[in-house]
């Protein structure tokens, strides 16, 4: 990607942020309220629920998300390992097939940590796993973390390291590749894995 090309993606894709993320805000404003009232009554703790993770140039950020498991559970570490993994609430297993624990993501764009498209970002403890192996991950720390990505869309969930790994080269594609055509694409996938529950 030459210079110019590159400052102008840079520059919609930052314009494209910013007002689909209000838009979906505002769109969004029964569910969020629907999903915080439901969350509150079916479980003890917060609604939201917030980590640690690493942005572009690997700065650390805390990322926002509606609360899926048993309270108590949230401080683990551990990836969650499948759709039937028992810290997971039955809401919460709702919220992930379609994506709705992730509309707290959409304050970590307004705060610029974040972009709509862009590789997940991971855990500390995870990263330095992956580089170790595979030293091409610190690529991805070029740009800011998506809400959604093309490792999302087309590998799917990364349940441990070796499907990070295997994740990571769809998003290094997208890296050398990136375009706001692109991202118009992974994001039309993104609407239909939403629609469809296809999410973990």
């Amino acid at each position: 990607m030459n210079g110019t090309i590159k400052n102008l993606h840079y520059i919609l894709k930052t314009i494209f942020d910013y007002l689909v993320t209000l838009l979906c805000l505002i769109i969004l404003i029964p569910v969020i309220v629907i999903l915080a009232i439901s969350i509150k009554l079916t479980e003890k703790g917060p609604v939201i629920y917030s980590q640690k993770r690493i942005g572009r140039n690997g700065t650390p950020f805390v990322i926002y998300k509606f609360r899926t498991l048993h309270w108590g559970n949230e401080e683990e570490i551990l990836l969650i390992s499948g759709k039937e993994d028992k810290r997971i609430t039955s809401l919460g297993r709702f919220m992930r097939k379609h994506k709705f624990d992730e509309i707290p993501n959409f304050l970590n764009v307004l705060k610029g940590e974040m972009s709509l498209i862009g590789p997940r970002p991971e855990q500390q403890f995870y990263i330095d796993q992956i580089i170790q192996r595979e030293p091409r991950y610190k690529q991805l720390q070029l740009i800011k973390p998506g809400i959604t990505s093309w490792g999302q869309v087309k590998y799917g969930y990364a349940s441990n390291v070796d499907e990070m790994i295997k994740r990571m080269e769809y998003d290094l594609f997208y890296l050398n590749n990136r375009s706001f055509f692109f991202d118009l694409k992974i994001a039309f996938y993104t609407i239909v894995i939403i629609f469809k529950g296809q999410g973990i």
